[in-house]
């Protein structure tokens, strides 16, 4: 069956490169392809399914509300999905937090909140410039796309990369304290260093590799944004929705982001994305950003469902529980192999391993998918491999794919170290492996 996706869709198709089988059902934490094979998802779609495959409260919602003949697309006017996923988010995420923020329907991806945070931020501080960060990933239509920091993903061709700066991720200087470098171009006119309308970052860069900011790092950096006016825009696209362990990646560092881009988890799975935005920036006036697919209200009724998760803090002990299980694994695979493994990676319930080159990665990754085991990988080089599997997952199930993961790490003394980094020429995170473009 490959070979119609091979005859009929564009060459740009990835993740089907990388896992080359047609998947037919999945429950769980687990799936299973068209010749019956079982698979652990340790991908979870690249972080939209944080609550598993076919959640059973979203299930149930999405049938009862589809039996009722609930409205499905709605553009920006009001039904009753719309108004119980708004009712659900104060009342489960942001009252209890403290925070006021509106909710800005955009389009249906996460770039597409991405893109509404920079109009907006640029508005209402009447500048044009944005301070991103290196390994950012923030999506790929063109205001997003100049924000990402690898260069596969860029062409001097289409988009623009004016009026954004990239400056040093924490830590990714050793002895630099990026936060004191954007302090001080800020401070000397002579920097050639705009302010900016808005910093953008993510608390741990997923697609960058698993970098993670500390708390002091992101609390600086929240400082010199109030002091010099500048919006802070947090991208919790990946790595929010209880990845981290709490809902917010950021709520560990006591921060209070000006804007919050949501997306892929709080719509279960579903198409949905939406800005969160304090009262007092939300200076739209009606209809100045829209999008057709802005209303999907089968990702309201889903997205109301799984919040429910969070009425409590049984999900998060549950997190905080499996995320020690993972650390757990992955040091002790470290500390077993470190000629294979360089470094662990990660917090919570996104957690890795930084080997030497993406050519060990995808081999890894090409092993485990072979013994039923999916993930990927992420970094410049697609060197960190990422363990992001469900918040759900069943514990058992959790140590079986990491048996699989440490199985596929020692499969790799086989290989000789010479030559991996000569391989691996190409940053496509996809397509850079051997063997990627023949499906």
């Amino acid at each position: 069956m490959l070979e119609t996706v091979e005859k009929n869709e564009s060459n740009v198709r990835g993740y089907v490169r990388l896992f080359p089988t047609v998947f037919e059902k999945a429950q769980g934490s687990e799936l299973w392809d068209s010749s019956g094979n079982r698979f652990i998802d340790f991908f979870c779609g690249a972080g939209t399914l944080n609550y598993g495959h076919n959640n059973p409260r979203v299930k149930q919602a999405l049938l009862s509300y589809i039996q009722a003949d609930g409205i499905q697309h709605s553009l920006d006017t009001a039904t009753t999905a719309k108004i119980s996923f708004l009712e659900s988010l104060e009342q489960n995420i942001l009252a209890p937090r403290g925070m006021d923020h509106r909710v800005q329907f955009t389009g249906p991806t996460g770039t597409n909140a991405v893109e509404a945070a920079l109009k907006l931020a640029k508005l209402v501080k009447q500048r044009s410039h944005v301070i991103a960060f290196t390994n950012a990933y923030h999506g790929h239509s063109l205001g997003a796309l100049a924000l990402t920091g690898n260069s596969y993903y860029h062409s001097e061709y289409f988009g623009s990369r004016n009026n954004v700066s990239h400056l040093p991720f924490d830590g990714y200087h050793s002895g630099l304290n990026s936060a004191d470098l954007l302090e001080q171009m800020l401070e000397d006119s002579s920097s050639g260093f705009p302010i900016p309308a808005a910093i953008i970052l993510e608390t741990v860069q997923g697609e960058g590799g698993l970098n993670v900011a500390s708390p002091e790092w992101l609390h600086q950096v929240q400082e010199i944004c109030r002091r010099r006016s500048i919006l802070l825009i947090v991208d919790d696209i990946q790595v929010g929705n209880g990845r981290t362990g709490a809902f917010f990646s950021f709520e560990h560092a006591d921060i209070s982001p000006d804007m919050i881009c949501l997306s892929k988890s709080i719509g279960g799975g579903l198409p949905m994305s939406c800005v969160l935005v304090k009262p007092e920036y939300d200076q739209w006036k009606p209809g100045q950003h829209t999008g057709t697919f802005r209303g999907n209200n089968l990702a309201f009724v889903a997205a109301a469902a799984l919040l429910e998760y969070w009425q409590d803090e049984k999900l998060a002990q549950r997190i905080k529980r499996l995320a020690s299980v993972v650390s757990e694994r992955l040091d002790r695979m470290h500390a077993t192999r470190p000629d294979l493994i360089l470094e662990t990676r990660g917090r919570g319930m996104i957690q890795g391993l930084r080997l030497a080159s993406g050519f060990q990665a995808r081999k890894v990754i090409d092993t485990c998918f072979e013994n039923g085991l999916l993930l990927e990988a992420s970094g410049p080089q697609d060197e960190v491999l990422k363990v992001m599997p469900a918040l759900t997952i069943d514990e058992e199930i959790l140590h079986e794919g990491l048996d699989v993961l440490q199985q596929a790490i020692e499969s790799l003394a086989q290989y000789p170290q010479v030559g991996f980094a000569a391989i691996n020429e190409s940053n496509c995170p996809i397509a850079s492996s051997p063997g990627a473009a023949s499906v």
